[in-house]
C-alpha cells in the first residue's frame, strides 16, 4: 500500500515546496496537478513544456517521490466549447510528458452541463453527455497509446458518469486497453444512496477488475441535509471494512488522501496507515 497526495492540499507553492511538505509529513507519492501548485503553467495549450516537465520530473525522482497519477481534470460537456479545446489540448500535453513527469496515466472527470459547478443537473444522465464522454475520452486515449501510457477515469454522482454502471459503459464504449480507473467511493454517494456505500464498494471492485489504479480516500457525514466530506477516520465510513476489501483487490493499492490538508494530513496518514495493518 502506498499513501499518496494531491501537491495542491499540501499548502505550498512550487516543486521545491511541495517537496519540503512531503519531507515534512514523509510522504513519497503525489497525484501530480501542475497548474495548481506551479503559478507559472496554466491549465492550456503548450503551458506545459518540455522544460518545465524535465525540471519536474527530475527534482521529483531526485527527492524520491513517485507519481502515480498526473490530474488534468477537465469538463468535456461544458458549454464553452473554447475552454474543453484548450483542456483537451493541455490534457494532452501531459500525456506527452507524463513519463519525464514521472508517470504513466492521466486522468479526468466527466464533467457536468453545470459548467464550472460540476454538480448535478439532468442532462448530465442522458445519452448525449454519455456519447460525448465516450468520443472525448477515446480521441484522448489513443493520443495517449502514442506515447506509451494511460488514460484514467473518475465518477461522481453529479457528473456524467454518475454511477458505477454509467462509468462502465463509457469504459466499455471506449474500448481501448489503455483505460484505466480512479475509484472514488465517497464521489458517488447522494442522499439517497449513501446508507449502501459498501455495495457500491463492492460492486466498483468487481466491475473495474484490473483496471483501478487509484482509490481516492475521503470520509464523510450528514449535515443539514446533505453529504459533507471529512478526512479519513472523522465520519461515517467504515474504514476497516473498506479497507480490508481494497487490500484484498491490491495489496499494493494506491491511497491518495484527496482533500486532506492542513492538520488533518498526519493523523489522517497514521489513522489509515495503522487500520491498512491491522486488516
Amino acid at each position: 500500500m502506498n499513501i499518496a497526495f494531491r501537491t495542491h492540499d499540501l499548502g505550498a507553492k512550487g516543486i521545491d515546496g511541495v517537496i519540503s511538505r512531503a519531507r515534512q509529513y514523509k510522504i513519497d507519492a503525489f497525484q501530480l496537478v501542475v497548474y495548481k501548485f506551479m503559478d507559472e503553467v496554466k491549465q492550456l495549450p503548450g503551458s506545459l513544456t518540455g522544460e518545465i516537465a524535465e525540471g519536474i520530473g527530475g527534482a521529483l525522482k531526485g527527492a524520491g517521490i513517485s507519481v502515480p497519477l498526473i490530474g488534468a481534470y477537465f469538463n468535456p460537456v461544458h458549454s464553452d466549447k473554447q475552454k474543453v479545446a484548450d483542456c483537451k489540448a493541455a490534457f494532452k500535453d501531459y500525456l506527452k510528458y507524463a513519463k519525464t513527469l514521472g508517470a504513466n496515466i492521466v486522468g479526468s472527470e466527466t464533467g457536468s452541463f453545470n459548467d464550472d459547478k460540476w454538480t448535478y443537473n439532468p442532462l448530465n444522465r442522458t445519452e448525449e453527455a454519455l456519447q460525448t464522454v465516450i468520443q472525448t475520452f477515446t480521441e484522448l486515449a489513443d493520443c495517449a497509446a502514442g506515447y506509451g501510457v494511460n488514460i484514467g477515469m473518475e465518477g461522481a454522482a453529479g457528473h456524467c458518469c454518475y454511477c458505477v454502471k454509467q462509468l462502465k459503459r463509457a469504459v466499455d464504449g471506449i474500448n481501448r486497453p489503455n483505460v484505466r480507473v480512479i475509484f472514488d467511493l465517497y464521489n458517488y454517494l447522494d442522499m439517497s444512496n449513501y446508507q449502501n456505500y459498501m455495495d457500491i464498494l463492492d460492486e466498483g471492485l468487481a466491475t473495474f477488475a484490473g483496471r483501478i489504479v487509484v482509490f481516492h480516500m475521503k470520509d464523510f457525514v450528514v449535515a443539514d441535509g446533505k453529504i459533507k466530506q471529512v478526512a479519513p477516520g472523522k465520519g461515517m465510513f467504515d474504514y476497516p471494512a473498506i479497507l480490508r476489501k481494497i487490500k484484498a483487490y491490491d495489496g499494493d493499492a494506491v491511497l491518495v488522501l484527496e482533500g486532506t490538508t492542513g492538520e488533518d494530513i498526519v493523523p489522517a496518514i497514521e489513522f489509515v496507515k495503522t487500520t491498512w495493518e491491522q486488516v
